[in-house]
């Protein structure tokens, strides 16, 4: 499954990058296997999403779960919480 992959804030800047477009394994079906495969790929994926404490993801600009079920061409964004004031 082919999928378009964005990174927001700190971890853009850990992982060197805004985007990716990556083909993942029949095994990743949801955003939570998703990062997983990621930090599976070993640096920078690894360290960024394991210094960012929390990591918010949302599917086709609609917040997602880790459960949440991705589909061909979707759009995930990875995210640090945001906090405001």
């Amino acid at each position: 499954m082919k999928l378009r992959v964005l990174y927001f804030a700190a971890l853009r800047e850990r992982i060197g990058r805004a985007e990716e477009a990556v083909e993942v394994p029949a095994t990743v079906g949801a955003v939570g296997e998703l990062q997983g495969w990621l930090v599976s790929r070993g640096e920078p994926w690894a360290s960024a999403f394991a210094e960012t404490r929390r990591v918010r993801a949302a599917v086709d600009q609609s917040m997602a779960t880790a459960g949440t079920a991705l589909h061909e061409d979707a759009e995930v964004a990875f995210f640090p919480p945001v906090t405001g004031g």
